[in-house]
């Protein structure tokens, strides 16, 4: 882990070698353009056409993509579209699907809350790529770096479900949870838990808090 708590300041797409420069525990603040949605539906369509070779509305090749959802307003005779706020999910629920949407797209950074499974870490390492984990409850400091909705695809869906492409400048910070090393900061606190555990119990029945096993 990062002992080193300098914010850097990247800008998006990462290549590989810039996303293998990142150690998890780094925190950063991010420029450029990212690509996301919260839909389930979407991430389905996402992998079912990558599995197929069927082209996407939007290059995704080499770019980041993160679990979140954006709401807009529609603007004047030409639709446009005015970001209003956007908001993450938890990662864990595209578990299944992720490392092979990682690994035919060979993203660079990926990110949402909770962090994703191991099969996305080791995808995730063998492409160069990082998960930055996004602070759920501070929606408002990070819809304000949102600067453009640069465009929609699968209008279909709902607007948080739609594949968004947006520009952001100073969008964070962010924490690097998950490292192109395979390193993942949700794997190091789940053993720390695990082996604190016995201890807390044992304090716990010592001072009635729980009863003691049968």
């Amino acid at each position: 882990m990062s002992g080193d708590d300098t914010i850097r300041r990247l800008t998006l797409p990462l290549s590989p070698d810039e996303a293998r420069s990142l150690n998890v525990g780094d925190l950063a603040i991010l420029d450029g353009e990212m690509t996301v949605t919260v839909g389930m539906p979407t991430v389905k369509r996402l992998a079912s056409r990558l599995a197929s070779g069927e082209p996407l509305p939007i290059d995704l090749s080499g770019g980041t993509f993160m679990h979140m959802g954006i709401c807009s307003r529609e603007e004047g005779p030409s639709g446009h579209l005015t970001p209003l706020y956007i908001n993450p999910t938890t990662s864990t629920r595209f578990n299944a699907l992720m490392p092979e949407v990682i690994r035919r797209l060979r993203l660079t950074a990926v990110g949402g809350k909770g962090g994703l499974s191991r099969d996305s870490v080791e995808a995730m390492r063998e492409v160069g790529c990082v998960y930055f984990s996004v602070v759920g409850g501070a929606s408002a400091l990070m819809s304000m770096a949102v600067q453009e909705i640069v465009e929609t695809a699968w209008d279909d869906l709902i607007m948080q479900f739609r594949l968004t492409r947006i520009r952001v400048s100073g969008f964070g910070p962010v924490t690097v949870a998950i490292d192109a090393h395979g390193n993942s900061l949700y794997e190091t606190l789940s053993a720390s838990a695990r082996e604190r555990m016995p201890a807390i119990l044992a304090s716990l029945r010592q001072t009635g808090t729980i009863a003691e096993p049968s």
